[in-house]
Parts: C-alpha cells; structure tokens; sequence
C-alpha cells in the first residue's frame, strides 16, 4: 500500500508538472505575440501617416530647437514624428527638455550622430566656424539616421514655423529628384535687402570660381542658389543616387583645394548641396523658406 501511495504521488506531481508547462506555453506564446505586435505596431499605412521631421539639438542652441519643434507641433494636427539628432554628450539633455515641458505630449526620438564620420572632411578655417560643429553636416546623412520612412523633411534650429507642416510635407518632388528645395532668388521683396547687406543668393557667394576645379563644372556664378536649411527629401532616390557618397567627395576636394571655404557666403556645408544637386532638385513654395527677416 505504501508502495502504490508514492506511484500515485508521483504520477500526480507529473501532472502538475506537465499542466503548468502547457500552462506556461500559453501565457509565454501571448506574451511573444503580443510583444511582435508591439514591435510590429506601425503599419505601412500607419508609416505613411506620419510625416517625420528631423532636427538638430546642439548643445548651445538647445533653446532653438525646441522653439522650433513647438513652432512645428503648435500649428498642425498631423501625426508628426520628430528625430531629434545630437551628439552623445547632449542625449540626456535633449530628452529632459522635452520630457519636462509641454513638449513632452510629441512624438520623438532622439538620435546620435558620430561625428566621426565627418573625419578629414571638413577644413579648419573657416570664416564663420559656428558652421564647422558636426551637426551641421547631419542633413548629409539622412538615410543613415532615418531608416524606414521614405519621404522626410530636414529642418534648420533656427527656423520658426508657422504653417501646417503637413503642407510643406505633400511638396510634390519630381520623378528622378531626391530633394526639394526654396530658391534663394524667389522672393523679389528681398533681393533689394541682399545687395544692401550683402548676402548672397547666387553661386558666386559660396564657390571660389578662380579655382579650375570650380570652372570645370560648367555652372554659371550667377546661377541663383538655394537654402538647405529646409530641405524635403525622397530617401529612396537619395540612396540610389548615393547623395551622401557624392556631398563627402566634394567636401574631401575641398579639404584638398579650399574650393569654397573662404568664399563670401561662408557656406561649408552648403556649398556641397549647391554643386551635388545643381540642376536636379524640385523646388518648395518660398513661403516656407523666407530667409534674412533679422535683417
């Protein structure tokens, strides 16, 4: 008897344990799938919704950034999702702005950027160094922080919006073109302002044309230029194009010929853009683009 009594303890032990791994199998497989749901959660559809806005937070211009982000988030009831770009020293302070302010209602993530990608790329004497710190350079490598989405717009720190970004976002970019640009030559009302304090608006201001490397290229200085500051981009286009293989070229034929890095308008990082996209980008409403109002 005593015999039978501990077979049948032990058969019973054996059934619960085999009812709680069923058991556990269940709740694990609802968990798991559920977690892949969350993952997951983003549709395509849901993905095409979103209309995501990259923006740079530099250490000393933190209070810029958020002004322009509230300025984006203050006049538009699309679903915006913002990729907040620093370095890493500057992570944690870029989440306390936003967690600790009304700001903290938006849709954001916070990217790194490694600044040393831009290594050897990028002279030291400049006229206006404030344009040498890494993030400005961030609009160069779009596809490599923004990996899912296939229309993004790229915006400036010290722009302030006061449209629907949704607006801005439906710019139509032409079959072949990886980005969209405001000519600086499409705001008649300014161009007086420009002679008057001298600032530039054609290509003349940012290339050196009395270098042969800038010769060669056949474009005219008085070809009027545009501002990468607010930039709409196809990132489909832009990585079969390799854009950003293309930008670091000319930034190393600088480093190697100082092509534009004393020229008027200063513009290291634009200077690039204008010689890349020369003839080969679509063009945003000026209205969303009106530079020099300080002046």
């Amino acid at each position: 008897m005593a015999l039978l009594r501990k077979i049948n303890q032990v058969l019973l032990f054996l059934l619960i344990v085999t009812l709680c791994g069923i058991l556990y199998k269940k709740v694990h497989k609802g968990t798991v799938l559920k977690n892949e749901a969350d993952d997951d959660s983003e549709t395509p559809e849901e993905l095409e919704d979103e209309i995501p806005v990259v923006i740079c937070a530099a250490a000393g211009r933190m209070g810029a950034a958020m002004a322009a982000i509230n300025s984006i988030y203050s006049n538009t009831d699309a679903n915006i999702l913002f990729y907040v770009v620093g370095l890493r020293n500057t992570l944690s302070r870029i989440r306390k702005w936003i967690e600790h302010s009304k700001l903290r209602e938006i849709n954001f993530r916070v990217v790194e950027f490694n600044p040393m990608v831009l290594k050897g790329k990028i002279r030291p004497d400049s006229s206006r160094p404030e344009l040498l710190q890494p993030l400005n350079f961030v609009r160069f490598y779009l596809p490599l922080l923004i990996h899912q989405h296939e229309k993004v717009i790229y915006l400036d720190d010290d722009v302030i919006v006061q449209g629907d970004i949704q607006e801005l976002y439906d710019t139509t970019l032409a079959l072949g073109h990886a980005a969209a640009f405001s000519d600086d030559c499409d705001l008649p009302s300014f161009q007086d302002a420009n002679k008057i304090v001298g600032l530039q608006n054609t290509y003349m201001g940012y290339l050196d044309y009395r270098k042969k490397t800038i010769k060669d290229l056949g474009i005219s200085p008085s070809t009027c230029s545009f501002n990468p500051g607010v930039i709409v981009a196809n990132m489909t286009e832009w990585k079969h194009q390799r854009i950003t293989r293309q930008l670091e070229k000319w930034m190393q034929k600088n480093v190697e010929e100082n092509l534009y890095s004393s020229s008027l308008g200063g513009g290291v990082a634009t200077s690039p853009m204008l010689i890349v996209f020369h003839g080969k980008y679509s063009t945003i409403n000026p209205l969303w683009h009106i530079r020099h109002l300080a002046y």
